[in-house]
This record gives C-alpha cells, structure tokens and sequence, in this order.
C-alpha cells in the first residue's frame, strides 16, 4: 500500500507540475484572446444567472445549473487550498491564484457552450452532455469521450465523495469531539435524501445552499478584515510585491521565489474553479437555455464567484492576519486558516467549522451529479442507481478511513479529465468563436438555438 502511494504520489506531482499549468493556463489565455475577452461581460453573465428560460429545452434553470457546478467547484480549497497556497508560495501566489481566476473566466465559457451545443435528449427527456459528448459529436472522438467519462466516474469518488466526507468528519471530530462514524451515517443519510432524487433535487437543495454558504462565509471574511484593517493595505502591497519579487516577502512571512508564488498561485487557483478539468459543462448542458451562449456566459460567472471573490477574499484574510497576528504560523494551511478564523471572537471557530462542512457537504452533491452522468455515457441508465448507491456508501467510507492514497487517485483522475477536455476545446475553438459571433456579438442574446447547417460544420 505503501509502495502503490508513492506511485500515485509521484503520478500527482507530475500532472499538477508545470507542464499541466501550461497546458491549462495557456488554454485560458488562448480562449481569452480568440474570443475578444469574454470577461469583459461578466456582469451580463450575472444578469443572466438569474434569469429563467422557461419555454427552454432542459432540466434545471440556468441558476440551477450554476448553483449546482459551484456546490462542486466551492469546496474546502476554497478555504484551506488558499492558505496552503500561501504557506508555500508566500503571499505573492495570492495574486496568481486570483490571476488565474480572471482568465479561467473564458475558458469556462467556452466549456459551457460547447456542453449545450453538442447536448442529447434521452429516451426519457432527459438531457445529457458534457466533455464526453462534445468530443464525440462535435470532433468523432469517441473514445476520448470514453476515456474522460471513465476518469470522470471515478474522481467522483475521491475527490467528490470520500475526500469531502472526510473533511467534515475531521473537523467536527476535533472542533466537537463527535466520533467519526456518526458523522458518516449522518453524511450519508442526507446525501442519500438529496442525490436519489436526481438531478433536479440536487439543483433544488444546491440552489438554497450555495447563496446561504457563501454569503456566510463572505460576511466571516469581511468581519476579520474589519478587525485587521490597519493591514489590508499592507496586505495587499506584499501580495502584488511578492508575486513579482524573487526577495523574501518580509511581514512575517518567508521567502519564495516568484517561481514558487506562481507555481502554488496557479495551481491552487486552477485546481479550485475547475476552469477546464471539464466538470462543471456536464451540469451546463441540463440547463434551460435559448442558446449556448447564453449558458456560457452563465457558467462563466461561476469562477467568477469561485476564485476572482472568494478566492481572493480568503486569501487577503489569511495575509492581513498574519500581519496583524504575528503569533500566527503560517507553515501550515490548515492551522494558518484556523488561527485567523479564531480572531473573531466567540464565533470565528464555529464560523470556519460551518463553512468547511457546508462547502464539503455541497461538494459531495455536486460530483455526484458528474460521475452518475459519466456512468450513464458509459454504460447507460441501468447502472445510474447502482452507482449512486455505492458513492453514498463511499461517503460513509470516506468519514472513517485515512485518505492519503485516495487524495493522490483524486488528483491523478481530476488530471486526466482536464487532458481530453483541453483537446475538445482547442479543436472545437472555430465552433466556439462561430457561436460567440451568433449571439454575443451580433447582439441576439435572446435568439433561439439553431440546427447547425453543412455550411456551419465544414467552416467549424
């Protein structure tokens, strides 16, 4: 066992390594630029969030489908991943998170297009789509289509499932006290109540969660930069400093390399919006919508949410208190993340403990959607329920065991996603501009969606 985790250990290191962050980085810049800066429309895509499609083919509102992909996206690195980005690249890796945030913007984009525009229709009016679909419709890659659902179905396991049921069984075992395997049956008694419900319960219960959990959350980080104000400044001079500075931070903190502040920036940022890994367009593609672009511009606010503001909130909080707090050890991200929570007096702990159980909880909700559709690309509907059965069950699992090797799975599997998803996207790129062309910038956002015609597909 030992052995086996070195193996995925190692395997880890190297897909997360440089040559991921350039295939991954260089894909958002790409997109970025061949689609004249989508993110310029951010606040068109958050209009649109909140706005029904009702006579749309789909299965959930395109809110719905956001809150959906952000229950998956906003998870425990949102809280824990930043401060451990911060322990290792210094404050510096701060900005390149929030970096990476901003141009991951488009690549989300065009994620979401793609899953609506080369979505299907069950026998059953279902609607199904995703990565896998947009490479074997659009490009005939079918077996690449395979192989990301494959990857897919069992990431959710890790890194959707036992991983998150785990962090909640941790923290509530030594914030409460509460033993491990009641915290399993309780995790998997309110995930059996929401996820055998489909996709439709998710969305619903997603749809409460998400705005409640991140507001929350939100307000907590606002409280302690009340109480840290002397330092936002500060603060946010040595994160722009640093990120460009091969001089030891200073403030408390230790030195790092601009390498290192954006090797850990950049990685955090990528692996916490999931801009690319291909797993929010799969809940895209069941929303109701006019037109891809529509759900483009929709799902692009997600990362928006996920890394440009929360991101970036956690990671001034945990910079401004280590200045403010110099008691604070910053070697560690967890204990990092916990000391600045504990400033606020009598509710920071509970505070934090709500965040990350809540955040966990969603996330569990959210992959199980992901990997329940990469079974049934794969396989078809009679082994949906057979999965989500034995997810749930690795929910419970997850609350009771050490997760080293599954942690390192985990990541090798969310890699391996992002590889054919990246390829779907670079390739289908003339059909991603030819869309973006038809409704955003011939301004005819409220056109309905079209066959596409020979001429069309030989020009794609």
């Amino acid at each position: 066992m030992e052995a086996l985790n070195n193996f995925f250990t190692s395997l880890s290191g190297f897909l997360w390594g440089w040559p991921m962050i350039i295939m991954l980085l260089g894909t958002h810049l790409f997109l970025t630029i061949i689609l004249k800066f989508p993110q310029r429309k951010i606040f068109t895509a958050i209009r649109l969030s909140v706005k029904r499609d009702k006579n749309s083919d789909g299965d959930v509102s395109q809110f719905g489908a956001l809150a959906t992909a952000l229950a998956a996206t906003i998870g425990t690195g949102n809280i824990i991943g930043v401060a451990t980005a911060v322990a290792l690249g210094g404050p510096g890796a701060v900005l390149w998170c929030w970096l990476t945030g901003v141009f991951g913007i488009a690549t989300k984009y065009a994620e979401g297009l793609l899953a609506v525009k080369y979505r299907v229709k069950a026998s059953d009016g279902k609607v199904l789509g995703g990565p896998m679909y947009a490479l074997e419709r659009g490009l005939g890659w079918r077996k690449m289509g395979i192989l990301f659902a494959f990857f897919t179905a069992f990431a959710a396991f890790g890194i959707g499932s036992s991983v998150q049921a785990n962090a909640i069984s941790t923290v509530t075992n030594e914030t409460y006290g509460i033993s491990p395997y009641i915290t399993g049956i309780l995790i998997s008694a309110l995930t059996a109540a929401v996820v055998l419900g489909g996709i439709k319960s998710i969305a619903r219960v997603c749809t409460m969660l998400v705005p409640f959990m991140a507001v929350f959350y939100t307000l907590g980080c606002i409280v302690i930069l009340i109480l840290n104000y002397e330092y936002i400044i500060p603060a946010i001079d040595i994160i722009v400093s640093s990120a460009f500075s091969p001089q030891a931070a200073g403030g408390g903190f230790a030195g790092s390399t601009i390498m290192m502040a954006a090797r850990y920036g950049i990685a955090r940022g990528l692996f916490s919006n999931e801009s690319g890994m291909g797993s929010a367009p799969i809940v895209a593609a069941a929303a109701k919508t006019k037109n891809p672009v529509r759900q483009a511009l929709v799902s692009s606010s997600g990362t928006f949410w996920d890394t440009v503001i929360i991101c970036a909130l956690t990671g001034l909080v945990i910079v401004s208190s280590v200045l403010a707090y110099p008691d604070i050890s910053y070697e560690n991200g967890a204990t990092l993340t916990k000391m600045a929570f504990s400033k606020i007096p009598v509710i920071g702990t509970p505070l934090l403990t709500f965040g990350l159980i809540t955040f966990a909880f969603s996330t569990i909700l959210g992959w199980e959607i992901y990997g329940e559709r990469a079974i049934e690309y794969l396989t078809g509907k009679k082994w949906t329920k057979p999965y989500c059965l034995i997810y749930i069950a690795v929910a419970f699992i997850g609350s009771v065991m050490s997760l080293d090797i599954v942690w390192n799975i985990a990541d090798c599997m969310n890699a391996l996603m992002a590889i054919p998803n990246l390829l779907s996207l670079i390739f289908l790129s003339g059909v991603i501009v030819r869309e973006t062309r038809k409704y955003l910038w011939n301004n005819n956002l409220e056109g309905e969606m079209e066959e596409e015609t020979e001429s069309e597909k030989k020009e794609s």
